[in-house]
């Protein structure tokens, strides 16, 4: 559908939870992940944005991010860990002050080995 646009279906992967796929689309380097919404319906305005990811180019800008969190005080939900869907994939998860879960990731181009 978005094929014209230059949006690509570049990973589609079951979650460890077993209740949805995860289906990532890319436009050029950045990458949009969707996943079905847990129960109910979709209706209009009532359906919000699960969390927003932010990729890094390296594994120490995603240790330096952790690293500011926690001098900062930040509410950290995750800290950096090896996605249990996506080998090669390192993430971390923070809540900003309203609430919003927010992901800073790295994974080395290949996504191959341990992504350090």
């Amino acid at each position: 559908m978005f094929g014209p646009l230059g949006v690509q279906e570049t990973l589609r992967f079951p979650t460890y939870r077993g209740t949805e796929e995860v289906v990532c689309l890319s436009f050029g380097k950045q990458v949009l992940g969707l996943r079905q919404a847990d129960g109910g319906e979709f209706r209009y305005y009532e359906v919000g944005l699960e969390h927003l990811a932010v990729l890094v180019d390296t594994w120490e800008e995603l240790d330096e991010i952790y690293e500011r969190c926690l001098a900062l005080d930040v509410s950290i939900h995750f800290p950096p860990e090896e996605d249990r869907d996506i080998p090669g994939y390192w993430e971390m998860f923070v809540f900003d002050p309203d609430g919003m879960r927010i992901e800073a990731a790295y994974y080395s181009p290949d996504v191959v080995g341990d992504g350090r």
